[in-house]
């Protein structure tokens, strides 16, 4: 595939796609920045959130989004089904030439109370589209795989089945000259889960910030950083690496300060949520050595000896924590101002729903 048009002409798979980054990636994707798909099929098991898509890109188009309207008009489909359902995920992708499997479990403390739910999803659904993909692997070219800090020394579920699903998509490198790569990153601004909308509505309100421990820091991910992250990983022609965005990070008090403005309202620490890590951690310290610092990225490539590039990787020092670098409540202001148009259409997503 030529990067600039890589996607020209090829039907492209989004699971999980009516998520808050499956519709960012949608979205990109019929602007044809990477090329115009021949279709882009959305994969989930929500009707409703795939009712409220379906309004959003198929009806009368914003002033900016005429190329988009049109896309979507000729190309965007829907499909309800499953991840956990193999024949489901196996029929969705019989003709497709990528898939970005953006399908998850993705909140800490549920997937503590119901480890098997997030194993069906993460585990057993990943394990679902690596078979479907070698069965029809003479037609799919590239497959991605989203994934999260708490995947790298996982000690919540979430990470855990994260960590798993990352190894099934690395290892099935080695079945296959289908390309397996996977994305990895922290906390999105504006994303289900993310506690930036739930601090403005709170402001909003005249309601006390609640936050867990105030040495607790995070990684701040723009939304459309994280689809660049995910275009990035199909246009490399490596197989079996795991992409991770070089990003700010910030302490959640910090970020508190900077949202709040000129308005003051409470703070209260309420103690750490069960498998809630301190620090998120992209890559570690047992991952340095066989990770390639690429300039916007970093490229962790795989433990699976076979599957690494021929050559030396130089590796990084140490690991990459948000605990370093904090950056101040200004940096943050300016950061969350650049995302603003992301955040309040998330809020205003939700409004509506």
């Amino acid at each position: 595939m030529e990067n600039e048009k890589l996607l020209e002409g090829k039907h492209v798979v989004v699971t999980g796609g009516t998520g808050s980054l499956g519709r960012a990636v949608v979205r990109r994707l019929l602007s044809g920045d990477a090329g115009v798909p021949d279709r882009v099929t959305v994969f989930s098991r929500d009707e409703a959130k795939q009712h409220f898509m379906r309004l959003e890109f198929l009806e009368a188009p914003k002033a900016t989004d005429e190329i988009i309207y049109s896309s979507a008009k000729e190309s965007l489909r829907f499909v309800i089904g499953d991840v956990r359902d193999a024949d489901s995920v196996a029929k969705v992708i019989s003709d497709a030439h990528v898939v970005i499997n953006a399908a998850a479990l993705k909140q800490v403390p549920s997937s503590e109370y119901f480890p098997m739910e997030a194993v069906k999803t993460n585990i057993n659904g990943a394990e679902n589209i690596v078979k479907a993909c070698l069965k029809n692997g003479t037609r799919i070219e590239k497959v991605i795989g989203i994934s999260t800090d708490k995947a790298c020394k996982p000690v919540n579920v979430m990470g855990m089945t994260k960590a798993i699903q990352e190894r099934l998509f690395i290892e099935a490198n080695r079945q296959a000259d289908v390309s397996f790569n996977c994305v990895r990153y922290g906390n999105v601004i504006a994303s289900r889960g993310s506690i930036i909308p739930l601090f403005i509505d709170r402001i909003n309100a005249g309601k006390s910030i609640t936050i867990t421990l105030e040495t607790m820091t995070r990684f701040l991910l723009p939304l459309e950083r994280a689809v660049d992250t995910v275009l990035q990983s199909l246009r490399t022609d490596e197989r079996g690496v795991t992409l991770v965005p070089k990003i700010p990070a910030a302490r959640i008090v910090d970020v508190a300060r900077a949202l709040m403005g000129e308005k003051t309202v409470g703070v209260e620490f309420t103690g750490i949520r069960p498998g809630e890590k301190i620090h998120e951690i992209m890559i570690s310290e047992e991952e340095a050595p066989r990770t390639e610092d690429t300039g916007d990225y970093f490229a962790i490539h795989p433990v699976l000896p076979e599957l690494r590039r021929s050559g030396r990787v130089g590796g990084i020092q140490g690991e990459y924590s948000s605990k370093d670098d904090n950056i101040g409540v200004e940096a943050i202001r300016s950061l969350l101002s650049s995302a603003d148009s992301e955040i309040e259409e998330f809020l205003s997503e939700g409004r509506q729903r």
